[in-house]
């Protein structure tokens, strides 16, 4: 089964579960606990997720707002900005997970205004991640990185957090074998 199959069949699986923590393999033994945690709106995101998931075999929260954004992207971006600008943490569609059990979270979200999106700050505000490893990966249209990395570790203090990586949205289909190649880095797979 080629990846692509398997990406989508995987995206439906954590639709089904949506807002819910869909519980992957146990670890091996002596191994890692992970979860992968994401936003996406536009399945950039999700699309990324999914193949670290598939790579790690962790488990998945997908990060849902009680109040869907928009779909229009104009719309999207002035709801985006007015939060932003007023520091709102937006309330989650299902509650988050406890993290105790996990030793690495990876932590998704697009790049929205140099930064990650707000549904992924309420996630990071949720919860204590002292002692956690947090593991970012952004999708964007040209913004890299962003301030997401500080900004993850001004909400989730205590936690060490990775450099994580960016990839651009048009190119998240094709990024598999990079995926695989920076987890390998990490020493989070063989």
């Amino acid at each position: 089964m080629n990846i692509h199959i398997k990406a989508i069949a995987l995206t439906m699986m954590v639709a089904l579960v949506s807002g819910s923590v869909a519980r992957a393999q146990p670890p091996p033994e002596g191994g890692k606990k992970m979860l992968v945690a994401y936003f996406s709106h536009t399945g950039n995101t999700r699309a990324i997720a999914v193949q670290i998931q598939e790579a790690t075999g962790a488990d998945v929260f997908e990060i849902v707002p009680a109040n869907p954004y928009p779909e229009t992207y104009s719309d999207v971006l002035a709801r985006a900005r007015q939060e932003l600008k007023d520091d709102i943490r937006p309330e989650l569609k299902s509650a988050v997970p406890d993290i105790a059990p996990y030793d690495v979270v990876f932590v998704g979200s697009p790049n929205w205004f140099n930064t990650i999106a707000l549904p992924v700050m309420t996630f990071l505000s949720s919860r204590d991640f002292t002692g956690k490893t947090i593991v970012p990966f952004v999708t964007h249209g040209g913004g890299g990185l962003g301030k997401s990395l500080q900004d993850m570790k001004r909400l989730a203090p205590g936690a060490t957090v990775l450099e994580g990586r960016a990839y651009r949205g048009d190119a998240v289909e094709d990024a598999g074998e990079d995926v695989l190649a920076w987890l390998r880095g990490l020493n989070l797979v063989e």
